[in-house]
């Protein structure tokens, strides 16, 4: 019997692109040259929700404006946020990230320019200058919740008024019936984009106490409780929302 559990959990860490992680030890370190697409064929709407964030940002980016682009990963957002807003003078975009690699590679395939910069650094932590533009596609959730609430107030301290933060993040549903909803209608997406059972139950398990999404609600009470009350929700599919959140 233990053999076979033994075996079951071995097979069952395999959770796409080649990727391995075992049970509740998903890492972003040693797979940025497959995160583009691992992230494309599991996160709804993502290349969508790039797009919009770039056109969102045009109410708030112009010359002289920092933007901060935050769990940055290969920069394939902040590459798209600095090539929207090429042309504005003295505006950079910062990509920030605390895994080594993921900056590593986002330099590699974005080069270095004077409006586009990539830092290896704990958000919690960085000393971000005032900023008119905060973006963060899919990476609060992975922050612990016990330190989750001090991030988005440093976020709304730094902000200049009028300035805004558009945060993307996977959403728990208000009910267990509609979270039971939620999560089969998401486990046929990912059967519809090519990955298998095993891969699917596998990054299932390797996410355990690593990724902790809040409801719709709770996004909102905790950027309400920073200080943010102009917030809307700009964009949603099932369990996938994107907020805008305006000091």
């Amino acid at each position: 019997m233990e053999i076979a559990l033994a075996r079951t959990e071995e097979q069952s860490n395999l959770v796409g692109e080649g990727i391995t992680a075992d049970r509740g030890r998903w890492s972003f370190d040693g797979i940025s040259r497959v995160f583009d697409d691992h992230v494309r064929r599991s996160v709804p709407l993502y290349n969508e929700g790039h797009d919009l964030t770039c056109r969102l940002s045009d109410y708030f980016v112009a010359s002289n404006s920092l933007v901060y682009d935050l769990g940055t990963a290969t920069g394939s957002l902040a590459r798209k946020l600095a090539d929207w807003h090429q042309g504005k003078a003295g505006t950079q975009v910062i990509g920030i990230d605390p895994v080594q690699s993921m900056v590593e590679q986002a330099e590699k395939v974005h080069g270095f320019r004077e409006d586009l910069r990539f830092i290896c650094s704990d958000a919690l932590t960085y000393e971000f200058e005032k900023a008119n533009l905060f973006t963060s596609y899919y990476t609060v959730q992975f922050v612990h919740p016990n330190v989750r609430q001090q991030l988005i107030d440093r976020i709304y301290e730094r902000l200049h008024w009028g300035g805004a933060f558009i945060l993307f993040e996977k959403v728990r549903a208000p009910d267990a019936r509609f979270q039971d909803y939620m999560s089969q209608v998401y486990t046929d997406f990912k059967l519809a984009n090519g990955y298998d059972e095993k891969e699917v139950v596998g990054k299932t398990r390797s996410l355990k106490g690593v990724l902790e999404p809040f409801s719709t609600n709770g996004n909102i009470e905790m950027l309400q409780r920073a200080g943010f009350k102009d917030i809307m929700t700009v964009q949603k599919w099932v369990c996938f929302e994107g907020f805008l959140a305006i000091k």
